[in-house]
């Protein structure tokens, strides 16, 4: 089974937070910089400790070179 979010990710972040948002939609703020793929790797981090599964559970499916992403949470 498997769940997909919507993801605005905001890089260069103070703290790094996930927050769900009135439309269902998700904010991502990530401490590292959006340069060779680290905030990407922050946010499936970011992902996984908040739904509780681990990293290899999480992938990027549309969006990874922009700030809007389609991220999907699988579980076993």
């Amino acid at each position: 089974m498997s769940r997909r979010i919507e993801v605005r990710v905001k890089p260069n972040s103070r703290d790094e937070t996930l927050d769900e948002q009135e439309d269902g939609n998700w904010i991502a703020r990530i401490k590292a910089p959006p340069v060779d793929g680290r905030a990407n790797t922050a946010l499936i981090s970011l992902v996984a400790r908040h739904f509780d599964v681990r990293k290899s559970q999480v992938r990027i499916r549309t969006g990874a070179s922009g700030r809007l992403k389609v991220v999907e949470i699988v579980s076993d």
